[in-house]
């Protein structure tokens, strides 16, 4: 191999960075054109056209395109943006907004004492400031996806393993420059060029379409979770409820502890929507909802069954208890006025109360309940009925 074929393969690796970059930009903007943008996709994807636009630079700097001084010069500080606005678009998925107080003065820092390496050692310094500055960005990066690694999926414990070793591999050019000079064992100054330029390629993939692949999961979760959970409250939605009331039922049929279960409706709520307008209508909702979750033990699950009317699973509590939490809660929405955007709303509500029993299913039991909320209704509302006991069997 002649001596300049490993330069002809880095200058090529470089080109494909910045070409790999550029696209990968470019898918992302096409992605979510004509849509909403999270706005970790919108940092991400000026992430992808910096690292394109500093890859590019260096590139034209290495074929002589550009005067080398002045692309290395601005090739590497766009680079380092680009590197650095990619760990905080993780972090921005990763729910931490407030990245950029930290990432940005990092960012000047990491820039100034780039220029002060490059003016005082245009070569070794340059290349030893340059690895660290990449590799500590990618780590952040690396950071940023492993806050979720208890609860994550293998995708993201892949991506967290393998871009913290590579890069750990970029990362580490800087130190065997520092302190091994004439390379170690097997990896000598001509070959970590290309090892660190494949560990940039690598992390390049990954980034592009881990990001891409974690944004789809988390909109599948998002999916799975709505068919359960009603998106205006919070709550479980009748699927959920009924997915949490199942064991239940199934314990009731055999001798321990009682279930009970209370169904309640907020009374003229359509008089409050008619009156003030359905957002409003959806505030009030919302919070007397909190409310109603305030006055339950850990255990305890309210759900939503079809427009105002909610049912609270009470596990291990009996149907004299259950009558106390439901009067506690009566007494606390009545006594909680909403405010909404014109005026202070209070409300009341009805419940019905019943125990889960041996020969229920989910008909009967609801059926039951609805009864006694009905009378509860009928007596004048803002009132509580228990349902009858079971008809003794005949003699």
């Amino acid at each position: 191999m002649s001596p300049a074929a490993p330069l002809m393969d880095i200058t090529t690796m470089v080109l494909a960075l910045a070409l790999g970059n550029l696209a990968l930009s470019a898918a992302l903007f096409f992605y979510a054109h004509g849509g909403a943008r999270a706005l970790s996709l919108s940092t991400f994807t000026v992430a992808k056209q910096c690292q394109a636009g500093g890859w590019l630079l260096l590139y034209l700097s290495a074929g002589g395109v550009l005067p080398g001084p002045l692309a290395v010069v601005v090739g590497y500080p766009v680079l380092f943006t680009g590197v650095a606005l990619e760990a905080g678009a993780l972090w921005e998925a990763s729910e931490r907004p407030r990245w950029r107080r930290v990432a940005f003065p990092l960012l000047a820092l990491s820039v100034v004492l780039y220029l002060v390496c490059y003016l005082v050692d245009d070569l070794g310094l340059r290349v030893l400031a340059s690895s660290l500055i990449l590799g500590g960005f990618y780590l952040s990066a690396v950071a940023a996806l492993a806050t979720g690694w208890r609860g994550g999926s293998m995708l993201r414990r892949f991506l967290v393993l393998a871009m913290a070793l590579l890069s750990l591999l970029v990362a580490s050019r800087a130190l065997l420059v520092l302190l091994m000079p004439q390379g170690w064992s097997w990896i000598n100054n001509a070959m970590l060029p290309m090892l660190v330029s494949g560990a940039f390629y690598m992390l390049m993939l990954l980034g592009g379409f881990g990001f891409l692949l974690l944004a789809r999961e988390r909109e599948q979760q998002e999916l799975a979770r709505l068919l359960v959970v009603d998106a205006l409250t919070d709550v479980p939605n009748r699927r959920g409820l009924f997915q949490a009331l199942a064991p239940w039922m199934a314990l009731a049929r055999r001798p321990g502890p009682p279930t009970s279960m209370i169904v309640l409706e907020f009374d003229q709520f359509k008089r409050l929507n008619d009156s003030y307008g359905h957002p409003a209508g959806d505030t009030v909702l919302r919070a007397l909802v909190d409310v109603c979750k305030n006055e339950l033990r850990d255990s305890d699950q309210i759900g939503r069954l079809v427009g105002v009317e909610f049912a609270v699973l009470l596990p291990r509590t009996g149907q004299d208890e259950a009558l106390l939490v439901a009067d506690r809660i009566r007494a606390a929405i009545e006594a909680t006025p909403v405010k909404t955007g014109r005026a202070m709303v209070g409300l009341t509500a009805s419940f019905g109360v019943t125990a889960l029993r041996a020969d229920d299913s989910t008909v009967s039991l609801f059926q039951r309940a609805d009864q006694a909320l009905q009378r509860a209704k009928a007596d004048g509302r803002n009132r509580i009925a228990v349902a009858p006991p079971p008809e003794a069997p005949p003699a």
